[in-house]
């Protein structure tokens, strides 16, 4: 193949790639050709007609045509430019210029901007109104008045999201946008990721929380702002006059308007995007084609859901319990409280009677911070956070065979993979923007999907194969397949001989699972687990995601172990398209965890008990840290209730909600001797505290949070603080130094740059290097250069080997004759874990206004009920009240009640302190329940307009051709009428 190739470009020469697209390379030139539909995220989606072109004597759309060598192009001939501006002016038809007063009037309309540059005065075909009303989603609103009918909209839908909601209507007599099967917005499948409005290049789709706030002159009442439309035209006589008047109203939005980038305070995908703010007021997010984890893709929850940062139930003030009540009180006289408490009980009771919880949605900065302060000031080990709830068993079995306990690759090795298998990972409503990548490489590159999971999600039911072993048995098959595939002989002999240890052994340790055993315990076939194995030994590149229905088992760790393992003997890693995802579920539980918020480890994953390691921390903060591990937080609940841990510091997490067990949770904090929580809200946990400290939201601060990709990615404050709240980073600072310690930091940055010259891990870890939309992925050396692939020269033992690890099974839970049921638990699109930032958003609550119980058709034919019915679910350790959605996404006596609860919902009133037997991660999905009828139907507690009550519509793409074929359709350039 050439390496390029030589195209002419109004008779100059230019080189370019083989297959680049025509229009591409023109953008790399001084030539202006307009484009209005193209979309550099999208590619070409050939609806518009503006990019006309001659290649060779033949009008031709630059878009879709890709170059050849010698081809001859012309963009400002005669014939061309007539073509193009005919397909400007047919825009013109279809969408009425009222720049000054419009919304969307910010400096990057692309109709405004396209016909700018063009240079039109004015159109030939006149505005024509199109017969339809526009419809006001909850989220955004769509004008077909406005709209061109580019079809970016569908495009990203279809293809981009894999939502499959949008469509164009070709065969009306006026086409127009439609949502599933033309019905309203929100009566439709769409999940409001936002998506079309990010890609719409005009006002026709637009957020609802932009209409009258973006501009000067644009909250009116619809007939005056119509009015206003006509005289602003009357008044701006020709598109110069037009475009002279919008473009100083728009640079006087810049005034007011703040455009700041930001990473997403939810999920651990890590989007990152431009958040637009007008005094407090947030009216847009806006992704960016260069945002390194999402590119353009956003969910509900980054694009709409930061309502929460201007509740009014936001902390404003510290507060110190005096008596039964809390009382208001200045900084001053809250820190040195604080203080004088920790040190008098460190003096009476040591060290370690105090316990630290560090937040996995706060800073990397102040995860050092939470540490250091444990370690440095106090003197203990006791300082953990939220992984342990989720994903410390992942890193501990990565830990174990691969030295590295993070994703192997990228988002776009997951996307670049030819078998994704995701394992208890609910991805399209946890992880909904990587659901998405895979979600496209299936749809248009043939990816395979297989998903092993207890429901039939929406990746269950576009997997290519779904299974539903029986829950806690995924080591079962795993290893059953492992051994097939030895059996058989297709390992990777080349791979494990060069890069992995201890072969003979785990071959051995194998010989328990059979096809026949993993049949039995699992419930899957041996003819469908042998195809599995099959599948994977065939792949070229195989890559394993999974989450919380994997890691909250007694066998988490044990689980996650085996998914590396047989990972190895098939050569999965080393190489793009391969490896381990462990996808992380808060914003920055990778980061809090990386940066040392825990019992065993410094930051950078160095143990506390290596002398060196501890001696460098010891030298640069000039105090002794114990060689011992602390307590995690599991293991502070019960010394708590033994009286061993007297002082517990709480910052950003509400563990009376998200613990398990949580009478028993709630009982300890009861027993502490001193309670200080900080966070934004006055949450269930706050309740017991003895002193409560506002901090601050992520968009009143810097700093930088770590995705489940290792990519560490800065956040800029773009708000004030609310009251006299203050970042996590100032409060602990201010605090060590009302304990004699000098923290001198007056920003984050100095924090990492501390962090850095002391972790390996993050050596050339620093802002400038992070500046804007660029990241680094760890490890990362001193000179900057990162790691978006892990392993590459081999892993991280003294002999660059990895290790295969043995394993053993039993089943450690099963339900009985009494607890019947079995309750999952997991994740909802619309919500976020307990819904403490979530449910603050009145749009967000209106989509999904309470948690529900899914229960399977034939267990509520059983048991007597219907949608609606309110029931009552008992477990050995308590009880919750929930509201029965009736579903064949699950089966049989499996039942799903979502986290999204702190309330008489709350699936931790259910669950048991039983703990994985090497994190200490609570087994969160064992739950065993029997049932209750309180009442036999009711009201569903999915609401009509709720996505999941929708019908989608996949297609592939806009379907241009549709439109060619229409009667009415002339292809600009062309005389010949279809």
């Amino acid at each position: 193949m050439e390496d390029h190739l030589i195209v002419t470009i109004d008779g100059e020469e230019f080189l370019a790639k083989p297959g680049q697209n025509l229009l591409d390379l023109i953008n790399t030139t001084d030539r202006f050709v307009p484009q209005i539909c193209y979309n550099e995220s999208l590619g070409p989606v050939q609806t518009c007609d503006t990019c006309m072109v001659t290649v060779d004597g033949v009008i031709t759309r630059a878009c879709g045509t890709p170059v050849k060598a010698g081809m001859e192009v012309k963009t400002d001939s005669g014939r061309a430019y007539d073509a193009q501006r005919e397909g400007l002016d047919r825009i013109l038809e279809n969408h009425e210029l009222y720049c000054t007063v419009c919304d969307f009037n910010n400096g990057d309309c692309e109709i405004h901007n396209t016909v700018e540059a063009f240079g039109i005065e004015e159109q030939t075909r006149p505005f024509k109104p199109k017969p339809y009303e526009a419809d006001h989603g909850t989220f955004y609103r769509y004008d077909p008045d406005q709209c061109i009918l580019c079809g970016r909209c569908v495009e990203v839908c279809q293809d981009v999201q894999v939502n499959e909601t949008l469509l164009i209507d070709w065969d009306r007599k006026q086409p127009r946008v439609i949502w599933d099967n033309d019905v309203p917005i929100d009566q439709s499948s769409c999940v409001s990721c936002g998506q079309c409005v990010t890609v719409c290049p005009c006002n026709a789709l637009m957020e609802t929380d932009m209409l009258g706030e973006a501009g000067f002159m644009t909250d009116q009442k619809p007939g005056l702002l119509r009015s206003m439309i006509d005289v602003t035209k009357k008044a701006e006589t020709g598109y110069g006059a037009l475009m002279a008047v919008s473009n100083t109203e728009a640079a006087m939005r810049e005034e007011r308007i703040e455009k700041t980038k930001t990473v997403c305070t939810y999920c651990g995908v890590g989007c990152s995007f431009d958040v637009w703010t007008k005094d407090r007021k947030i009216i847009k997010v806006q992704p960016q084609h260069d945002s390194p984890a999402n590119g353009i893709s956003t969910c509900v929850k980054g694009k709409f859901g930061w309502d929460y940062v201007n509740s009014e139930e936001r902390l404003e003030k510290p507060l110190i319990r005096k008596g039964d009540a809390f009382e208001e009180v200045e900084w001053d006289e809250a820190l040195s409280y604080v203080a004088k408490r920790f040190s008098d009980i460190k003096t009476q009771n040591g060290a370690d009677s105090l316990g630290f919880i560090a937040s996995s949605k706060a800073t990397n900065e102040e995860s050092y911070l939470m540490q250091k302060f444990s370690r440095q000031v106090i003197g203990t080990n006791n300082v953990d956070n939220c992984s342990r709830y989720c994903q410390s068993p992942a890193t501990k079995g990565l830990f174990r065979t691969v030295g590295h306990g993070g994703d192997s690759g990228s988002i776009d090795d997951i996307a670049e993979s030819d078998l994704v298998i995701t394992i208890g990972s609910n991805t399209a409503e946890s992880h909904p923007v990587i659901a998405s990548r895979i979600k496209r490489s299936q749809k248009l590159f043939g990816q395979k999907l297989y998903v092993f999971d207890l429901r039939k999600h929406e990746m269950g039911q576009r997997a290519d194969k779904f299974f539903s072993p029986k829950s806690g048995t995924d080591i079962v098959w795993l290893s059953a397949v492992a051994k097939y595939i030895l059996d058989q002989g297709w390992e990777d002999h080349t791979f494990i001989d060069q890069w992995v240890n201890n072969f003979g052994d785990y071959k051995k340790s194998l010989e328990p699972f059979t096809m026949g055993y993993a049949e039995k315990l699992t419930g899957i076939s041996e003819i469908e687990l042998k195809e599995v194995a099959r599948e994977i030994a065939e792949a070229e590149k195989v890559a394993i995601c999974w989450a919380m229905g994997v890691t909250q088992h007694q066998r988490g760790s044990d689980t996650s172990t085996a998914i590396s393992n047989l990972l190895l003997i098939t050569g999965n890693y080393m190489r793009p398209g391969t490896g381990a995802y462990p996808l992380r579920g808060h914003n920055n539980v990778q980061g809090c965890s990386d940066f040392g918020s825990m019992p065993n480890f410094f930051p950078g994953y160095e143990a506390v008990a290596n002398d060196d390691v501890r001696k460098r921390y010891e030298e640069a903060w000039g105090q002794p840290i114990p060689a011992e591990p602390g307590m995690d937080n599991h293991e502070m609940i019960d010394a708590i209730h033994d009286g061993s841990l007297d002082a517990l510091y709480v910052k950003g997490e509400d563990t009376g909600v998200v613990d398990a067990n949580i009478n028993y949770v709630r009982a300890a904090f009861e027993k502490l001797d001193f309670f200080v929580v900080q966070d934004l809200f006055f949450t269930e946990t706050a309740s017991y505290a003895d002193v409560i400290l506002p901090a601050v939201a992520s968009l009143e601060k810097d700093g930088t949070f770590t995705n489940t990709e290792r990519r560490i990615q800065r956040l800029y404050k773009a708000l004030e603080p609310v009251g006299e709240s203050k970042a996590d980073w100032v409060i602990l600072r201010d605090l060590a130094r009302r304990m004699g310690y000098e923290w001198s930091y007056e920003h984050p940055s100095e924090i990492m740059d501390e962090a850095a010259s002391l972790a390996p891990l993050f050596a050339g870890v620093n802002y400038e290097r992070m500046e804007g939309y660029k990241s680094l992925q760890w490890p990362v050396d001193a000179d900057g250069t990162d790691t978006p692939l892990l392993f590459t020269e081999g892993f991280p033992f003294e002999d660059n080997k990895a290790r295969l690890y043995t394993l053993e099974f039993e089943l450690d839970y099963d339900t009985d004759e009494e607890y019947d049921l079995h309750v999952n638990n997991g994740r909802v699109l619309e919500h976020f874990h307990e819904g403490n930032m979530t449910y603050k958003s009145d749009k967000l609550t209106y989509e999904l206004p309470n948690t529900f119980l899914e229960v399977s058709p034939e267990l509520a034919k059983e048991r007597n009920i219907e949608e609606g019915a309110h029931v009552k679910l008992i477990s050995r350790y308590g009880e919750v009240t929930v509201y029965v959605h009736i579903t064949n996404r699950v089966q049989n006596n499996e039942l799903y009640l979502p986290l999204n609860d702190s309330g008489e919902s709350a699936i931790n009133f259910l669950t048991s302190s039983d703990v994985d037997k090497d994190t200490n991660t609570p087994a969160f999905k064992e739950v065993a329940v029997k049932m209750k009828v309180l009442k036999k139907k009711g009201k569903s507690p999915i609401p009509d307009h709720n996505h999941r009550k929708g019908n989608r519509q996949p297609q592939i793409g806009v379907q241009v051709e549709k439109k060619w074929a229409r009667s009415d359709y002339v292809k600009p350039g062309s005389k010949v009428v279809k």
